[in-house]
């Protein structure tokens, strides 16, 4: 597996720039009220903001695919946006990502400082970009 850098970069910020949009202006109200929810109500809103933001991801992506005729294959593609979306999924929960924080360390962080959890959610979904941009440009290249 030989990926070429120009198409993962092309894909990163594709899919950085969707992030972005998605998670902050796309996003609904009751999505972002109800998604932390650690019930069947939260796992609806979290799941359903997650599809919508796959969405808004495969938009950017398509869009950079055609303009730039990259080299991506199918496969990779879905593997990429299954990852960054089940991952997004997962950390938007809150509870969950709370409990990792706790296990690692930062705990006392997430509890003290009011930006802590948008940061750390944040960059959890950064990297979790980060992998699915890996898979997406190398999975078939």
């Amino acid at each position: 597996m030989s990926a070429d850098p120009g198409t993962f970069a092309a894909v990163g910020f594709a899919l950085y720039a969707a992030h972005m949009v998605g998670d902050h202006w796309v996003q609904t109200d009751s999505e972002a009220m109800n998604k932390g929810r650690n019930d069947w109500t939260g796992r609806y809103f979290a799941t359903r903001h997650g599809i919508g933001l796959a969405v808004v991801k495969a938009l950017f992506l398509t869009l950079v695919w055609a303009v730039f005729a990259l080299p991506l294959a199918p496969l990779g593609v879905v593997l990429g946006m299954a990852v960054d979306t089940v991952s997004h999924i997962w950390a938007d929960r809150r509870h969950t990502l709370a409990a990792l924080a706790r296990r690692v360390g930062k705990g006392t962080w997430w509890e003290r400082d009011s930006n802590a959890p948008y940061l750390l959610d944040q960059s959890w979904h950064i990297g979790w970009l980060f992998v699915a941009a890996v898979i997406i440009a190398g999975v078939g290249s």
